[in-house]
């Protein structure tokens, strides 16, 4: 990995190259949908008919250059800006590392449970690939704690500290996401006691040595049947729903907030079974010391309910049952304790707290060891500030990033910007090279980089007729209004709406607009005017999608590049982490610090 093509020139060079090229394209993703009628935004930047660019975009026609006019600045040939597009994108630039090859180099600790087993495939799709590659940089810089920086509501803090025994501190900012995030612990001991009222079912559908012992570890993936897991997850959620049913108290924010992410925690219980190389080793020669239940045994003490003997009960006094019970789940514990787990068997801490780049995490975490910080998703500012931290601080040896929510990111050089923030907490840039050259972006374009490229060529594209709706109110806002800039906000009258007649009279009551300067004949007139242009406005969002992976691409390397440019950081990358149909944001930037890591630029 000690590769020229990934070293901090290398990535300058790559900088530079997609701000040449936005610099000339960023204005057709600055331009705003809802000006796109007062300000005649086609007109404005095109000199093509939009058909022309709907056909090059399916036909995605391969030549070199720009394709603008050096004299107007306007777009004229569609098929060149495609080409260019990709190429400062960053598949194009090829500056983003193998996943792959990286989980060979820093060696999986386990294998994770299929994506298939819990959660919905998104979620599970990102938990699952974020968690081998934490699980591997806390392996690799030999630490047990993860600092996971706008947690929400949990999943990959319960993941983390379920599958690899990593104890986990989850921070948010909102005592609600804490609050269900602590809420999805009970939950877990209620599945755990449901899983013990069917043991017998379990027995039944699980093929045990005659011994009562059981290796969970020499068991490989896929050796249990499936359908077993079904039907124990099926078990677990009737005697769930039945302690519902009993009145057990819900609360409004707790994280399993529909039937999906129930049946997900049902089911993550039975793919643990799968297999877990984090558990203590047992003494075999004991058969009290053999696992009663292997799901138990996938859970440490504290969060399960004492349990019965795999023995059965006809061999066994009720007494004798609940001696070896006591017995046993006392060695368990001396032997998770000297296996390195965390005393106590609290693995995941939900805390409430606003971070920032300035702060003091030993405010928050008492027990702050050295640490892995990891951040999935994480909105506008955090997704940086998570960068600078992880930099400032020497318990912070390992860092896994991915941000979100572009369009939320401050700009220090934004001309535009309301307020003055200090530059050490502004966003974008954060590199000392970008920063050197005053670059922005502008809010626009940074929502602009926001669409998903890959979903909207396969279909899932925009929702168009919203926007012309919302464009067409902006032309009727500035004929009939002498303020067509409201402090109020449109909001998603769409969705409501059944007509664009019905659409802009629920939006002037929202405004609080005089409704008696219109009609519904003028309103409809002014869609039949428009319609026909509509075609225009489709044109030129297929063109913003084409260029968001390019302005995406470029605030993920000046991350990258942030990283770099620090000597304590001795390995950095970008890599993709997910697949962008599922999770449009795949890229994590990756950084360690660790001292003796066997990685080097």
């Amino acid at each position: 990995m000690a590769s020229s093509m990934n070293s901090l020139e290398a990535i300058r060079e790559k900088i530079d190259d997609v701000k040449l090229f936005l610099s000339v394209s960023l204005s057709i993703a600055n331009a705003h949908t809802v000006d796109f009628y007062t300000c005649d935004v086609w007109d404005q930047f095109m000199a093509v008919p939009p058909v022309e660019v709907l056909t090059e975009i399916t036909l995605n026609a391969k030549k070199i250059t720009f394709g603008f006019c050096d004299d107007s600045k306007r777009l004229v040939d569609v098929a060149e800006l495609l080409e260019a597009a990709y190429a400062h994108s960053l598949p194009g630039l090829g500056v983003c590392d193998s996943l792959t090859l990286h989980m060979c180099l820093l060696t999986v600790p386990s294998a994770v449970v299929d994506s298939d087993e819990f959660m919905n495939s998104k979620k599970s799709h990102e938990v699952q690939a974020m968690s081998e590659v934490v699980a591997s940089l806390a392996q690799r810089c030999r630490v047990k704690q993860v600092i996971d920086v706008g947690s929400g509501k949990g999943y990959l803090c319960s993941f983390l500290s379920l599958q690899y025994g990593l104890q986990v501190y989850g921070i948010d900012s909102s005592s609600i996401n804490t609050h269900g995030a602590q809420e999805r612990n009970r939950k877990l001991k209620k599945y755990s006691r449901a899983y013990q009222r069917h043991s017998k079912a379990n027995r039944t559908l699980t093929v045990v040595p005659p011994s009562g012992q059981e290796d969970l570890e020499d068991i490989a993936p896929g050796e249990r049947d499936r359908e077993d897991m079904v039907k124990m997850s099926g078990d677990a959620e009737k005697e769930v729903g039945k302690g519902r049913r009993d009145g057990e108290a819900q609360t409004n924010t707790t994280v399993l907030t529909d039937r999906n992410e129930e049946d997900a925690m049902t089911s993550l219980t039975s793919a643990i079974l799968l297999e877990d190389n984090s558990l203590p080793e047992l003494d075999q020669s004991d058969p009290a010391s053999a696992p009663e239940d292997p799901f138990l045994s996938a859970l440490c003490v504290g969060m399960v309910e004492p349990t019965s003997p795999r023995v059965p009960p006809s061999e066994l006094s009720l007494e004798e049952r609940e001696r070896r019970k006591r017995e046993n789940l006392e060695r368990k514990a001396r032997s998770w304790v000297n296996s390195g787990g965390m005393g106590g068997g609290i693995l995941y801490s939900p805390l409430t707290s606003y971070v920032t780049a300035d702060t003091e995490l030993k405010d928050i975490i008492g027990e702050l060891e050295d640490a892995v910080m990891v951040g999935l998703h994480t909105c506008g500012d955090l997704a940086p500030s998570t960068l600078r931290m992880f930099v400032a601080k020497q318990e912070l040896l390992s860092v896994c990033s991915v941000g979100c929510c572009y369009h939320l990111l401050s700009e220090e050089f934004d001309p535009t910007r309301q307020e003055c923030p200090s530059s050490s907490v502004c966003g974008f840039p954060l590199s000392g090279y970008l920063r050197e050259q005053s670059w922005f972006c502008g809010r626009n374009a940074r929502m602009s980089a926001c669409l998903a490229l890959e979903r909207v060529a396969k279909g899932q594209g925009i929702q168009m007729e919203s926007l012309f709706y919302r464009a067409v109110l902006h032309v009727i806002l500035r004929d009939h209004y002498s303020s067509f800039k409201s402090e109020k906000r449109v909001g998603n009258v769409y969705s409501k709406a059944t007509s664009f007649v019905d659409y802009v009279w629920r939006a002037l009551r929202r405004l609080e607009l005089d409704e008696s300067k219109l009609s519904d004949d003028v309103i409809q007139g002014y869609h039949d005017t428009y319609r026909p242009r509509m075609v225009e406005m489709e044109a030129f969002n297929m063109l913003k999608v084409t260029l968001a992976p390019c302005i995406e691409g470029l605030i993920l390397l000046d991350r990258l590049c942030y990283l770099k440019e620090q000597e304590d950081v001795v390995f950095s990358t970008l890599v993709q982490l997910f697949d962008p149909l599922l999770s449009p944001r795949c890229y994590g930037v990756v950084g360690v610090k660790a001292p003796g890591t066997e990685l080097s630029e």
